[in-house]
């Protein structure tokens, strides 16, 4: 595909990463010199500098032929009006747009994207889908990832295996056998900076970051076996009012019994904070502060958030929310050199904007009929959900007769709103959703499973 990103900061960057080494032709557009610099001499990608909403810099990018353009840069205004230049004027096909001023966003507003109007595919705003990614942790404690496919009938669990996980030192394949009712397959592993795909025979190591598709009642019965299971929080303490931070608030709100306080340094936005959530406490103040924190109560905190636009904040408030005994501590980290060090530290999560980011716009850029992608450590892997058509290899066959590639592995089946584990005699279905993972070198592969044919339009 040619794809123009508008945006050289850490989400174009990212982005463009990915979508370049998967040998899509990627042109890049920013004001920034340095920054197009930077990513042109880092990556297999052209860097125009320029302004991304101007149409002769768009036009220089290549829209007259662009499959998609990208506009991720820091003002919401400049990627609505590059989505609509590139429509009006050169009717690229596919337009998404980075949408992070909540009032755009508003229910209310929604026709404002029509066709007729602003003609933008698909608006991301990573601010709410790290709130939902945050959410999902939150109502599935003992989990570091929780990822819903099926319209909600089917979980990604990650879970990291401990010293107390009964099914270590076992082939994969006999899990199932000690638990026949459990509607759960593990689909990756990653161990020693490595991920893979594992096969029936291998088995689980403690340190092992385990993925497992699971049908969603079936998600805390996994945790329970698993020995990772907790209670949910009721006292959560935020870092942080922003954007994300109220976001969180606002839905821990509807929550029956669960008590919210947010802490926030500037005295602006914790006033505004105030106004907007109903039933969460602000307190203004520093969240470095040991006598801020203890205020907050932190100390009796199953749940601290932290969500400041500071990362070094983040990291060091959680490690101190940590230390005084809050429960489960999540830190919110965007610059990607500093992921490299949260093996070392004392934090139960680290909340990569850019993966969720990435994992929006997969799904628009898979071929066939992949309905859902998200991607996991790094981009070592995807999940996905695809829709079996007549025209794919797997339509009519049994499982155990279709050529799986190597990197592939099918977690569950949705049929009719059931759920069905993949075994040798199911016959794969027309219409079926197949809910997978995929190793990197094995994407093209997946396309070809689910396929569309020209007669499909």
């Amino acid at each position: 595909m040619d794809i123009i990103i508008c945006g050289a900061g850490r989400v174009g960057y990212g982005i463009a990463r990915r979508l370049s080494s998967e040998n899509n032709s990627v042109t890049v557009v920013d004001l920034s010199a340095e920054l197009i610099q930077t990513i042109s001499t880092d990556l297999d990608v052209r860097g125009i500098v320029g302004h991304g909403a101007h149409p002769s810099i768009l036009k220089k990018a290549g829209a007259d032929n662009a499959d998609m353009i990208i506009a991720v840069t820091y003002s919401d205004e400049v990627n609505m009006v590059a989505c609509q230049i590139c429509h009006s004027l050169f009717g690229t096909p596919i337009k998404i747009a980075r949408v992070r001023a909540q009032d755009y966003l508003e229910e209310k507003w929604q026709d404002l994207y029509s066709r007729e109007n602003m003609p933008i595919d698909i608006i991301i705003s990573p601010e709410i889908e790290i709130g939902k990614a945050i959410l999902r942790r939150l109502n599935t404690p003992g989990a570091f990832d929780v990822v819903p496919f099926g319209n909600g009938l089917v979980q990604l669990i990650g879970i990291q295996v401990d010293a107390k996980c009964p099914i270590t030192n076992m082939p994969i394949q006999q899990i199932s056998e000690l638990f026949p009712n459990l509607k759960a397959s593990i689909v990756g592993v990653f161990r020693d900076g490595q991920f893979f795909a594992p096969d029936p025979d291998d088995q689980l190591d403690i340190g092992d970051n385990a993925y497992f598709v699971v049908e969603s009642a079936h998600a805390s019965r996994l945790l329970e076996i698993i020995g990772t299971y907790e209670e949910k929080a009721r006292h959560v303490v935020i870092f942080g009012g922003g954007n994300v931070g109220s976001y969180v608030a606002r839905e821990l709100e509807k929550v029956s019994g669960v008590r919210v306080r947010i802490i926030e340094a500037d005295k602006d936005r914790a006033e505004a904070t105030a106004e907007d959530l109903k039933n969460t406490v602000v307190l203004c103040g520093d969240a470095l502060s040991a006598t801020v924190q203890e205020e907050a109560g932190v100390r009796d905190a199953q749940g601290v958030l932290c969500l400041t636009n500071d990362d070094k904040t983040n990291i060091i408030a959680g490690i101190m929310a940590k230390s005084f005994g809050a429960g489960q501590v999540f830190s919110l980290i965007n610059d990607i050199s500093l992921l490299d060090i949260k093996a070392s530290l004392d934090l139960d999560m680290i909340i990569d904007p850019r993966a969720t980011t990435v994992s929006s716009i997969l799904r628009h850029v898979r071929k066939g009929r992949i309905l859902d992608v998200f991607a996991l450590e790094g981009g070592a892997a995807e999940v996905m959900e695809g829709e079996v058509l007549d025209t794919s290899p797997l339509s009519g066959k049994l499982l155990q007769e279709t050529v799986i590639p190597d990197g592939i592995v099918i977690g569950a089946i949705i049929r009719n709103g059931n759920v069905l584990l993949p075994n040798a005699d199911l016959v794969i279905q027309t219409r079926d959703r197949i809910v997978l993972l995929s190793d990197i070198a094995a994407l093209k592969n997946v396309e070809q499973l689910f396929r569309v044919s020209a007669d499909y339009f």
